[in-house]
């Protein structure tokens, strides 16, 4: 029997809970893993708070919370390739396994090696916002020297689009809360303090043609509110706003295969896609991780050491 944290029914909060499992058996297409590190992410409550079509694996309550680990592969489901008895990986737990446990099962296609130099605290913050942080980009297609502006950049996803961007030459304008200023100026952004200053303002005052391309990790109201300082509506890209197409931008083409992984972990070891990790807890301190995350108080990324 293994630890594990989730949720014995959809709800908010007050549904976690600590409970013992059986070390689940890979299924096809499936690697059972030892966790030792787990990425915490916002996906992970609103997986908790309803059903998200195809990413809840079908499995009976109790589930368990999280959606990205790093660990060791411990058995082999069939119609496994690339990967052995062994391997330290690090994926997605795409079929509903969870991630805030001490051992889970990943999907296989999902999966990587960890590249030798790379930490599993490091590895196990790239599958959401690494792998994010890559696509958004790629799909810009921004030459350097070009404009940017992250609204929301102040957490894990955010941080990891504005570092490579900075990294491919261009020019980052950031926004987002106070306490969000010292993490994102570190990584070279100019910060707009959406909580004292008029964002679209500043922002038309500091690249007044309008920028090149727009990443936005915030949505709603904050999302239509930048919209508009773009110089072509198309390069809008929403990490989470679906409604993105009605401002004529477009939703985030995600690549979350093993290819894509290990060119996150290539850049990663490169120092392009350093995440900026604030806070490491333990699995018994799990509850406390999640909810920085989804209070909205998290800067940077937050991870779970579970071995």
């Amino acid at each position: 029997m293994g630890k594990a944290w989730g949720f014995g029914r959809h709800g908010g909060p007050e549904v976690q809970e600590f409970f013992d499992r059986p070390d689940p058996a890979p299924g096809r297409g499936e690697v059972l893993i030892r966790v030792d590190v787990a990425g915490v992410n916002p996906l992970d409550h609103l997986l908790r708070s309803g059903p998200v079509e195809g990413l809840d694996g079908g499995r009976p309550f109790p589930r368990v919370l999280g959606m990205e680990a790093a660990g060791t592969v411990l058995a082999l489901g069939e119609d496994v390739n690339g990967l052995e008895v062994g391997d330290a990986v690090f994926g997605f737990a795409l079929t509903g396994g969870g991630t805030y446990a001490e051992t889970t099962v990943l999907s296989a296609p999902h999966t990587a090696r960890i590249p030798e130099g790379l930490s599993a605290t490091v590895a196990a913050t790239l599958p959401v916002a690494g792998t994010t942080a890559v696509d958004v980009l790629d799909q810009l297609g921004l030459p350097a020297g070009a404009t940017v502006l992250v609204n929301g950049v102040g957490g894990g996803v955010g941080l990891a689009v504005a570092r490579l961007a900075v990294g491919r030459g261009l020019r980052v304008i950031g926004t987002g809360s106070t306490a969000k200023r010292e993490h994102a100026e570190a990584v070279g952004v100019r910060f707009v303090d959406y909580t004292a200053e008029d964002v679209a303002a500043v922002a038309r005052a500091l690249v007044p043609d309008g920028f090149d391309g727009i990443v936005d990790l915030a949505g709603g109201s904050s999302l239509r509110t930048v919209a508009p300082l773009a110089q072509d509506p198309r390069n809008v890209i929403a990490v989470g706003d679906m409604s993105v197409p009605d401002l004529g931008g477009r939703f985030v083409e995600r690549r979350v295969d093993r290819e894509n992984l290990e060119r996150s972990a290539r850049l990663a070891l490169d120092g392009l896609l350093a995440p900026v990790i604030t806070a490491v807890h333990a699995l018994s301190d799990a509850p406390a991780a999640l909810a920085a995350v989804e209070n909205g108080h998290a800067s940077g990324k937050i991870v779970i050491r579970v071995a």
